[in-house]
């Protein structure tokens, strides 16, 4: 095979990393079949809406694979098809009813939404896609299944799968067969459930939701359909075909019929049982992963096997199933956004290498959630403890090859944060500054005044990931807003043990002004009071203490029991404005 420039692997063991095992079966079997060529992964998406971050699976999976197969320095092209010339299923809550009238059509004749841009639906819905995988560093060769069957790219595969639709039809017919119960009627597929049922919603639309096979013509199976020539949907029924002439002839629910040659016509295509196992012989696709949608007997993954060895005389690609990604805090998501984000939604919150890792981590059958709530900050903790491991050489190989997974790819690195602050420390104080420049400076230079923060810059593009965050994803009753005069009535009620824990912080203040030094502030005030030296181990009458005291101060800074954390808080409110709230 063609080698190009070496790139170190990332972990040997292919028992800790998912990837490599792969990898290796997957070179294994690209010598076996083609050798000498470039190794073909495959992916397919359709831009009949929003593309979620479920889709996304069905690009990192093969794009982690191809990028470890050009590490070890074989030439890899990782195909993501577009199945643009899907027809349009049904218009999605949001958009004008009047878009009823384009169903049928394919996703490329339809008009963009109201207001968009782009030329029609689906460059709409391809753009940001486009860009989030650019962001996160995954290369790939786009191919418009639109251009393709336009351009009569497929002419010959469509002429033979129509020469042989007779024996396309007795492999479909068994699993027909084989898909139903004795008294006639379809089984229902055995589904995983997704984690989220607002997925299932998302996913439809794509030529795999359809399950079509071409059978619901009343003249003979054909596995080719035509776009009508009049009104450009597919209501159309193939009424004759002659293999010799390729004279076709179709009626449609508009009223129009005619009579073309397939050999010269270019409007309409294969139904999708049929289209995708050709694909696979068409572009040689060594690797694709499908969703588990397609484990169920008669799915278009299962009969695509046998059609492209018998029909297609090609391979069925290898590949896992791969489980569905679910989203916690999903709830708090724009109706607008059409209810499941997207990876452009999760890289306005998150930075790209975050997001690779958090696919690369988990095997394709693991499900797992992409936190847009509070979970998010959890997240970033688990991130920066894995980084802090890889400085210190002590992470596990499966954990090192998922980092070195999500930070750079065999072209190189993805860009960082040359400063990375803990997530949830810039979130709150964005929360608490709203955003203001100058004053999230002044209090991220004061975090560490032996190393100060200099520029935001240093701490960006998390910072900006963090305030998006806040601004976007936080409830307006859950952002923090900091008191403006003294709550007079409160303080005057305290009785003395809590006016002496105030005297206390406020004492030390000067003294401890820095993030670690306001941290052993409010944990050693309650201890200090308790007669134990500041650096004690709290016992648990200690922690009641503490918890107390914490609620005081959040009451009188902010108005409620719980907020940002203390030593974070202090240091936004800043010193002055501390004195001036909290003075008994």
């Amino acid at each position: 095979m063609t080698a190009r420039k070496e790139v170190p692997t990332v972990a040997q063991s292919t028992e800790t990393d998912w990837v490599s095992r792969f990898a290796d079966e997957v070179i294994a079997e690209a010598e076996r079949r083609a050798p000498g060529k470039p190794i073909v992964c495959a992916s397919g998406l359709s831009p009949s809406g929003p593309i979620h971050l479920g889709n996304l699976r069905e690009v990192m999976t093969p794009h982690l694979v191809a990028d470890e197969i050009r590490r070890r320095g074989y030439e890899c092209v990782h195909i993501v098809s577009w199945d643009d010339y899907d027809r349009y299923r049904k218009v999605p809550a949001g958009i004008d009813p009047s878009w009823a009238e384009h169903i049928g059509k394919p996703l490329t004749s339809v008009p963009a939404p109201p207001g968009s841009s782009y030329p029609n639906w689906a460059e709409h819905f391809k753009a940001p896609m486009i860009k989030a995988l650019e962001e996160m560093g995954i290369e790939f060769h786009g191919i418009s299944q639109t251009e393709k069957y336009t351009s009569g790219a497929y002419r010959e595969q469509i002429l033979h799968a129509m020469r042989h639709r007779e024996q396309i039809d007795a492999v479909l017919d068994h699993y027909r067969t084989k898909d139903k119960d004795k008294a006639g009627a379809k089984k229902p597929a055995k589904q995983q459930k997704p984690v989220d049922e607002a997925e299932l919603e998302a996913a439809e639309g794509s030529g795999a939701a359809s399950e079509d096979d071409g059978s619901a013509g009343g003249a003979g199976y054909y596995p080719y359909k035509p776009y009508c020539s009049v009104c450009e949907r597919d209501l159309t029924t193939v009424t004759s075909y002659d293999d010799e002439t390729t004279e076709m002839s179709y009626t449609c629910a508009c009223g129009h019929g005619e009579t073309v040659l397939l050999r010269e016509h270019d409007r309409g295509k294969l139904v999708w049982k049929v289209d995708w196992p050709m694909r696979w012989a068409y572009e040689g696709v060594v690797f694709e992963p499908s969703g588990v949608d397609h484990s169920s007997p008669g799915s278009s993954y299962v009969v695509g096997g046998q059609i492209v060895r018998e029909v297609f005389g090609g391979e069925q690609p290898i590949g896992p199933m791969y489980a569905f990604v679910g989203i916690s805090g999903m709830a708090k998501m724009s109706s607008s956004k059409g209810g499941v984000p997207t990876p452009a939604d999760a890289l306005e919150i998150m930075e790209a290498p975050l997001l690779r890792w958090l696919y690369a981590r988990r095997r394709p059958n693991q499900s797992f959630k992409i936190a847009f709530d509070q979970e998010i900050q959890r997240t970033y903790d688990e991130w920066d403890a894995l980084e802090r491991k890889i400085t210190e050489g002590t992470a596990q190989p499966a954990d090192a090859a998922a980092y070195s997974r999500a930070t750079r790819t065999a072209a190189g690195e993805l860009p960082r944060t040359p400063r990375p602050l803990p997530y949830r420390m810039l979130a709150s104080v964005v929360d608490i500054t709203t955003g203001h420049d100058e004053q999230t400076l002044r209090i991220l230079s004061e975090l560490d005044p032996d190393n100060p923060v200099k520029s935001l810059d240093e701490t960006r593009p998390r910072l900006d990931r963090a305030e998006r965050w806040i601004n976007t994803q936080v409830p307006a009753d859950q952002r923090t807003r900091v008191r403006d005069e003294p709550d007079t009535e409160l303080l005057a009620s305290l009785g003395e043990t809590e006016r002496e824990s105030l005297r206390l912080l406020l004492d030390g203040l000067d003294t401890h002004w820095s993030l670690d030094g306001l941290t052993t502030l409010v944990y050693g005030v309650p201890k200090l009071q308790a007669g134990f030296a500041a650096d004690a181990k709290p016992t648990p009458e200690l922690k009641v203490a503490q918890r107390a005291f914490f609620a005081l101060l959040y009451q009188l800074l902010v108005g409620r029991d719980t907020g940002p954390r203390l030593p974070t808080l202090l240091l936004a409110v800043g010193a002055d404005r501390v004195r001036k709230l909290l003075a008994a």
